[in-house]
């Protein structure tokens, strides 16, 4: 099983007495307002410096993709300098298969030569979705009215680019031809090569990140950067992945899933019966042998047994994660497996439904399905964007093959090993409300893994991990500030926690995974500054209030 988009794809009143000494009754807020509205500005978020520069990316060879800022559909606002359009996988005239990308240079001052690539899952997931509901410059939010400016686009920091891959994803042109990763990352680089000639950005460091299932994409694209040996096209910096999957599915899903739901038991409110039965299959199916037993810090000696599938099991007797699923279901009938607070009813996305049970109004659209975006992006009209495809990308040419990706867990066959090695700047991440992959899960696999002569991590992540205190700059988009998980970090690799984000946790803790980006591009030392975000002063103001670091 790996990570179908089916699963994916999702999930007494006071008494007077009490009424009567609310401070609401009191109207002391008349002389001290909630923090969180004193942080507010008065004025929509203004980049200051969008479009204040001449740009080095127009030329004769990039003007085709140049985008109106000005003129995207539905946008009020100027979103600054930006190039998409299409881009074949190979220098070859005849190649038909292109990938699609949307490039937003950064809006610092001076341009920093380097670059940072942004991938979505699935498989099949588009990067637009990244782009439209976690980091890019704008964003519009599921069950929210319009787009709004995003104070923390990644943009702020540096060059970004969201690419739809592989071929059969979102905007991307061609039939799917690969079965595994390499393919991948072999088309990827044809097609990077490309961009990089095109917009003249030789030499520049680059930067590869994503989530969920380019827990693979990342690792894979990374290593056939590095085995290019060609730093003018392929020059590799580090790379970054949140909530990802690497290793063995068995193990990152099945083993750890009985200790995440005890854990927020308070929160997910299974009867009792129902636990003590998923407890015995625990025991039958000898995960809490093998969690008491390689879940340790430091690890066993490694590699760790590699337990059977359930969905090759008969009567899938070991399907620990979608008997819970099932049951918490029940329970919350819109309950999530990617933010398991999330209560109904489902808000309705711009980018879609993936799955039967999420809600769409009469008369929606999708956002990138519509003919006045596709022109705007300079894609190709009458695509039929979604999401997630339904096609299946690695089936070699076959959509209705039931093939899927054959490649190991980047943890387990290397490939992550040689990326950290190379890079000594590799960071993961998890959002520890997430199920589908969880911290403990993701952790796992690590624990499982050997990187620059030594296995996994030898103490469990236990540093504060903290966010800037700073200006919010409208209420569309708010990130929390202050303690904001834990991480740790040994032999060029860091792993960091976001407590109150999901499986996008750009999305859920935006602050926190701003924070991430300046440590990797050696910005910030690591999780434990309290310094104020590199983009802003020290100290800020809001309504006439001024905030300095740790108020």
């Amino acid at each position: 099983m790996k990570l179908s988009l089916t699963l994916l794809s999702s999930l007494l009143c006071a008494s007077t007495a009490l009424a009567g000494s609310s401070p609401h009754k009191r109207n002391v807020f008349n002389k001290a307002r909630p923090t969180i509205e004193k942080r507010l500005a008065r004025q929509p978020f203004q980049h200051p410096e969008l479009q204040k520069r001449a740009s080095r990316f127009l030329t004769d060879k990039t003007e085709a993709f140049a985008v109106n800022g000005s003129g995207i559909p539905e946008v009020p606002f100027d979103v600054g300098e930006s190039y998409a359009g299409l881009l074949p996988i190979s220098d070859d005239p005849d190649e038909t298969r292109k990938l699609f990308f949307w490039f937003f240079p950064s809006t610092l001052s001076e341009t920093p030569e380097e670059v940072v690539i942004w991938l979505n899952g699935g498989p099949g997931c588009s990067s637009l979705s990244g782009l439209l509901t976690e980091n890019g410059p704008f964003t519009w939010m599921s069950g929210t009215a319009a787009p709004v400016q995003n104070p923390y686009s990644w943009t702020n920091l540096t060059n970004m680019i969201w690419v739809e891959q592989p071929v059969g994803v979102g905007y991307s042109q061609g039939t799917p031809n690969i079965t595994d990763e390499v393919e991948l990352a072999t088309e990827f680089r044809g097609f990077w090569k490309q961009f990089i000639s095109t917009f003249e950005m030789q030499n520049w460091k680059t930067y590869v990140t994503g989530e969920s299932y380019a827990g693979y994409y990342v690792p894979y694209i990374a290593d056939g950067f590095i085995q290019a040996n060609d730093t003018e096209y392929f020059n590799l910096a580090g790379i970054s992945i949140n909530d990802p999957i690497i290793g063995d599915e068995t193990m990152q899903q099945q083993v750890v899933i009985l200790p995440f739901v005890e854990y927020w038991q308070a929160l997910t409110f299974l009867n009792d019966t129902f636990m003590e039965q998923m407890r015995q299959r625990q025991q039958e199916c000898g995960y809490a042998d093998y969690w008491d037993t390689y879940f340790q810090f430091p690890p066993p000696a490694g590699p760790f047994p590699v337990l059977p599938d359930p969905y090759y099991q008969p009567n899938y007797t070991c399907d620990m994660f979608d008997n819970f699923y099932s049951g918490l279901l029940e329970v919350n009938p819109c309950f999530n497996i990617y933010h398991i607070t999330e209560t109904c009813p489902h808000p309705f996305s711009q980018l879609g439904i993936i799955n039967t049970g999420d809600y769409q109004p009469p008369g929606a659209q999708v956002y990138f399905n519509r003919t006045d975006v596709q022109e705007a992006l300079h894609a190709v009209v009458g695509t039929n964007w979604m999401q997630c495809t339904d096609i299946n990308v690695f089936g070699n040419g076959n959509a209705s093959s039931d093939a899927g990706d054959t490649s190991p867990g980047p943890a387990r066959d290397g490939s992550l090993q040689r990326v950290i090695e190379h890079t000594n700047n590799t960071i993961i991440g998890s959002g520890d409300l997430d199920m589908i992959l969880t911290t403990n899960g993701t952790l796992f696999a690590i624990q499982n893994m050997t990187w620059n002569g030594v296995q996994g991590f030898q103490t469990y992540p236990n540093k504060t991990a903290y966010t800037p205190y700073h200006p919010e700059y409208n209420g569309g988009a708010l990130a929390g500030a202050g303690v904001s998980g834990v991480w740790h970090s040994e032999r060029g690799l860091m792993f960091y926690t976001a407590h109150l984000a999901g499986h996008e946790l750009p999305g859920y803790t935006a602050g926190t995974a701003y924070r991430m980006l300046e440590i990797l591009l050696g910005r910030v030392k690591d999780f434990s500054s309290t310094e104020a975000f590199t983009t802003q002063s020290g100290n800020f103001t809001g309504n006439g209030t001024i905030y300095r670091r740790g108020e």
